[in-house]
């Protein structure tokens, strides 16, 4: 295989875009696994005492992840963000004006690898949410488990980071007085197995648990679509059927994790590596959709709701396609 390295005359603001990528990737991949290290290389050392105080800590403070978590604004507005955002570069666009006086419930499509557009813009403050949609505040959602992960759950609530069981859902969908958004990358793991360039798949037919959410507590809906989402990795052939395919839903359905097995380009060479591809990223945020609270939906008023919902989120990207290199002819696909 040919490699192809990177000129050795790159721009400082280069490097520094390539560098902040790097920990994002390495805090995605590795960085809980290094801080559980540490929690139990703290346990057996002569610091013992430290990590049994944590411990405590941990039991009294469990609960924070389901109750709209712990952010922090100068996490969330460190410069290394900015960097971030210029490496694809990352852009967030606002269709329409949002209401504060509502609670929201964002659904983020496509899911990606690493959900590069949802970190980006409601993690950080590096694409301006909170000036473009004054009075919000996002909260991006994910799975249970990063959060029982010693030191490392501290560091994602600083983001904004919940959890995503059904409760830490409904806690922010009831806050009275509205102002809060909670995203959902509604294809979740199993999505992100058919993450590749030029894929529109999205795993959405089934996948009503969100709306009954929005019903209950009478948030309104919001489509988002995450243009280039998909263009910033490739992926081993995983065709459904396959035995690599299978081999990972049932580690999916194990573990609550998907394995997609990507790859991309490195640090000082294009041709492999875990690091994304400089592609483009638009984050369109919808038109919401009105919903009235309804603690008690039957199936009649969810599959009406999730139809809404998908009509939406096509007529988002339909609208919006052109602008961002998708040819005429391709349309969502959903399963």
């Amino acid at each position: 295989m040919k490699i192809e390295f990177a000129p050795l005359h790159v721009p400082l603001r280069r490097r520094l875009q390539t560098a902040a990528v790097v920990q994002w990737v390495f805090s995605f991949l590795a960085l809980a696994q290094v801080c559980l290290a540490l929690f139990v290389l703290l346990c057996v050392s002569d610091w013992w005492i430290l990590g049994a105080l944590y411990a405590g800590w941990l039991y009294l403070d469990r609960d924070t992840p389901s109750s709209g978590g712990r952010r922090s604004h100068w996490v969330r507005s460190w410069p290394v963000w900015t960097y971030f955002r210029d490496y694809f570069p990352i852009t967030l666009i606002k269709t329409v004006d949002l209401d504060p006086g509502h609670n929201y419930l964002f659904g983020f499509h496509p899911h990606g690898v690493l959900v590069a557009g949802g970190f980006g813009n409601f993690c950080t403050e590096a694409s301006g949410f909170s000036q473009m949609f004054p009075g919000l505040t996002p909260y991006l959602l994910m799975l249970p488990f990063w959060f029982r992960v010693p030191f490392f759950r501290e560091y994602i609530m600083c983001g904004g980071l919940v959890s995503s069981e059904k409760a830490s859902a409904s806690y922010l969908l009831s806050r009275p007085g509205g102002g809060h958004a909670a995203v959902i990358a509604v294809g979740g793991a199993p999505e992100s197995l058919d993450a590749r360039p030029g894929a529109v798949t999205l795993q959405l037919l089934q996948r009503k648990g969100f709306v009954k959410l929005a019903l209950k507590h009478g948030a309104w809906l919001v489509p988002v679509f995450s243009f280039g989402e998909n263009e910033l990795f490739d992926q081993m052939e995983n065709p459904a059927g396959s035995a690599l395919r299978r081999m990972q839903d049932r580690l999916q359905r194990i573990m609550g994790v998907a394995m997609p097995l990507f790859h991309a380009r490195g640090v000082f060479q294009y041709s492999f590596g875990l690091l994304p591809y400089r592609k483009p990223i638009h984050t369109v945020v919808g038109h919401p959709i009105p919903v009235t609270q309804n603690p008690s939906p039957n199936k009649d008023d969810i599959d009406a709701l999730h139809s809404l919902y998908m009509k939406g989120l096509t007529q988002l990207f339909e609208e919006n396609k052109k602008n961002y290199g998708i040819p005429e002819d391709k349309h969502l696909d959903f399963i």
